[in-house]
C-alpha cells in the first residue's frame, strides 16, 4: 500500500453478519440485508453462506449488478423512478423485483407500463420525513393500494418504512420506544388494507441502530439493516456498536509532521473519506479517529480534525503517540460513515490478504 486504501477486517465483518443472522432467525423474521453499504458481489457471498437469498439495494443499477451475480429476490429501497422503466422491465423479467411506491402517479405509471410481474411495497413515513406516505394519511394509503391491487402485473408486498430518525437515539430504551412507535403507526394502515380485502400485509423495517441494539422486534415481519456489516464511528457514538466492531478503515500515508502544533498530515482527504463528521462534547469537529492496534478500538487523542481534497489533518494530543509516528508510516483511520467512505473506492484490501472488488462506479 502506498496511497489511501480501504481496509476491511474480514473476520469482524463475518462476526457482524453472523450476529444479525442469528438474531433475526431467533425472532422468526425475514432478514433482507441492505447491500448498499458494501456493494460487493464477493462480500455478498459471505451472506449467501448463511443461507440468505433476499437482499436490499439502493438503485436499479445496483440491483442489476447483484442480479448478474445470482441474487434473485431484490428490493430497491428508494421510491421507484419511472424514468427508468426500461430497466424496471428488464429486471422484472429476470428476478423477483420489489419496488417502493409512495404516490398515486408512480403507482399508475407502473400499472400502465410494466410488462412483467412486479412486487410493490407501499412506503410509509413513520417520522423520518424523507419519503413515504405520511402514516396519518390513511385515505392516501388506500388510494395508492387500490391502484396496485387493480393492476394485473403488480403484486402488493406490504408496508415498508425506514426509521432513519433512530440515529438520534442514544439509549436502548429510546430505540425500543421508537420501534414500538413505528409499529404503532403502521398497524392502523395494515388493518385498513386487510379490511379492504388485502390477504396479507407484512411490515418491513430497516435501520441499523434499532436492529443492532434490540433483541426483539414485535410486529415486524422483515428487517433491512445495512450499515451493521461494517459499522462506523457514527454507530459507535449512537451506541449501536462498540469501536472494536467497526470493520473498515482507511490506511493513509504520513506525508508531513508538525509536532509543535500536534499535527500529522496525511495523504487522505475528503475524496477518500467523504465529509461526514462528528461533533465532540467540547464542540470540536472530527472526521475520523486513529485506529488502535489490532482494530481493538481507536485513539481518542488522535482525531482527524481537518480535510481538504487530498490532505487530512490528524491532531494528536498524546505526546508519546505523536513521537512514534514517522514520515512514510501508514496510519489506519476509522471513518465516521462507512457507507459513504466505502463508496469512494473500487475495492477493499482485506486483512486476510485478499482483494475484494466492488460494483463498478457509474459514469
Amino acid at each position: 500500500m502506498n496511497r489511501p486504501t480501504l481496509l476491511l477486517n474480514v473476520a469482524q465483518m463475518e462476526r457482524n453478519i453472523g450476529r444479525m443472522v442469528a438474531k433475526t432467525a431467533a425472532e422468526g423474521i425475514i432478514f433482507r440485508p441492505h447491500f448498499k453499504t458494501h456493494q460487493s458481489a464477493e462480500l455478498g457471498e459471505l451472506f449467501r453462506a448463511h443461507g440468505l437469498s433476499r437482499i436490499t439495494v439502493s438503485s436499479l443499477d445496483m440491483a442489476t449488478y447483484f442480479a448478474d451475480h445470482g441474487w434473485g429476490d431484490i428490493t430497491v429501497a428508494i421510491p421507484a423512478n419511472v424514468c427508468e422503466m426500461d430497466k424496471i422491465n428488464a429486471l422484472a423479467q429476470r428476478i423477483t423485483l420489489n419496488l417502493l411506491v409512495e404516490n398515486a402517479t408512480t403507482a399508475a405509471t407502473l400499472a400502465a407500463e410494466v410488462r412483467h410481474p412486479l412486487h410493490i411495497w407501499l412506503e410509509v413515513d413513520t417520522g423520518y420525513h424523507r419519503t413515504g406516505v405520511p402514516y396519518d394519511e390513511p385515505d392516501t394509503t388506500l388510494a395508492i393500494w387500490r391502484i396496485i391491487h387493480a393492476a394485473p402485473q403488480l403484486h402488493f408486498a406490504g408496508l415498508l418504512t425506514h426509521a432513519g430518525h433512530s440515529y438520534l437515539a442514544r439509549t436502548t430504551a429510546e430505540l425500543a420506544d421508537l420501534h414500538q412507535q413505528t409499529i404503532g403507526r403502521l398497524r392502523p394502515l395494515q388493518a385498513l388494507l386487510l379490511a379492504h380485502g388485502q390477504p396479507t400485509c407484512p411490515l418491513s423495517l430497516g435501520d441499523t441502530p434499532t436492529a443492532s441494539v434490540l433483541d426483539h422486534f414485535p410486529g415486524a415481519d422483515e428487517l433491512r439493516p445495512g450499515n451493521f456489516v461494517f459499522y462506523d464511528l457514527m454507530q459507535a457514538q449512537i451506541g449501536a456498536c462498540t469501536p472494536a466492531e467497526i470493520a473498515v478503515a482507511v490506511a493513509c500515508p504520513v506525508i508531513a509532521l508538525y509536532p509543535h502544533r500536534q499535527q500529522v498530515m496525511l495523504y487522505g482527504g475528503a475524496v477518500h473519506f467523504g465529509k461526514e463528521r462528528l461533533v465532540e462534547e467540547d464542540g470540536r469537529v472530527v472526521y475520523g479517529y486513529l485506529a488502535a492496534e489490532n482494530w481493538s478500538g481507536y485513539h481518542a487523542h488522535a482525531a482527524l480534525t481537518g480535510l481538504s481534497q487530498e490532505h487530512g489533518t490528524l491532531t494528536i494530543t498524546d505526546p508519546a503517540l505523536l513521537a512514534r509516528i514517522q514520515i512514510g508510516d501508514m496510519l489506519s483511520i476509522l471513518p465516521v460513515h462507512s457507507c459513504l467512505t466505502a463508496d469512494l473506492y473500487d475495492h477493499y484490501h482485506g486483512t486476510d490478504g485478499r482483494r475484494y472488488g466492488r460494483i463498478p462506479r457509474q459514469p
